[in-house]
């Protein structure tokens, strides 16, 4: 599905850049005779098959991920886990400290969510759009943290720490990050 998606995109980069940099030139010149050529029917034809190309499989692949997350999460589920932000567990010791263990995700919102939230933007109020968005990021995150701490054997995840950057648009990356310990009874 990958191939397909960046063979896609290259038709869609393809058909864009020959429709600016040779279409339009060849209007300018040519604006009395209004045939079309075929480069630029191709180039056209290019550019918005491209993008159908690309959200169709990332709709396959949308759909693909959120069954697998669903398994992955029941299949692997740290649930046993226990998360602290801090160095210590009151009433119990480290017993044993098994290393760092994170998590990581990117997410975005689909682009008619984005819209609502720049109009909300303009009228004030909370942005429920991001809010859901980075509250599922934060989830899948710590969620594959706990599950990665949970092969390891631990038992707590101490000094979490949550890190977001903005990767492009409305894409925010999320990283969480612990020290996975056993502790002592």
């Amino acid at each position: 599905m990958k191939v397909i998606r960046q063979i896609g995109s290259l038709a869609f980069v393809a058909g864009l850049f020959a429709a600016i940099f040779a279409g339009l030139p060849w209007y300018v010149v040519a604006v009395d005779d209004p045939v079309v050529p075929w480069w630029l029917r191709i180039a056209i034809f290019c550019l918005v098959g491209g993008i159908l190309v690309v959200l169709v499989t990332l709709a396959i692949e949308q759909k693909k991920s959120k069954i697998s997350v669903e398994r992955e999460a029941a299949a692997e589920s740290g649930a046993g886990v226990l998360l602290l932000n801090s160095t210590e567990v009151p009433g119990r010791q480290v017993g044993e400290v098994l290393g760092l263990v994170q998590g990581h995700t990117v997410y975005a919102i689909w682009l008619g969510n984005d819209l609502s939230a720049i109009v909300r933007l303009i009228l004030g109020g909370e942005l429920t759009e991001y809010t859901e968005m980075m509250g599922k990021a934060r989830q899948t995150a710590t969620d594959r943290m706990s599950a990665e701490a949970g092969r390891m054997g631990a038992n707590a995840i101490i000094n979490v720490r949550y890190m977001t950057t903005s990767v492009v648009g409305s894409a925010a990356e999320l990283l969480v990050y612990g020290t996975a310990v056993k502790l002592s009874e």
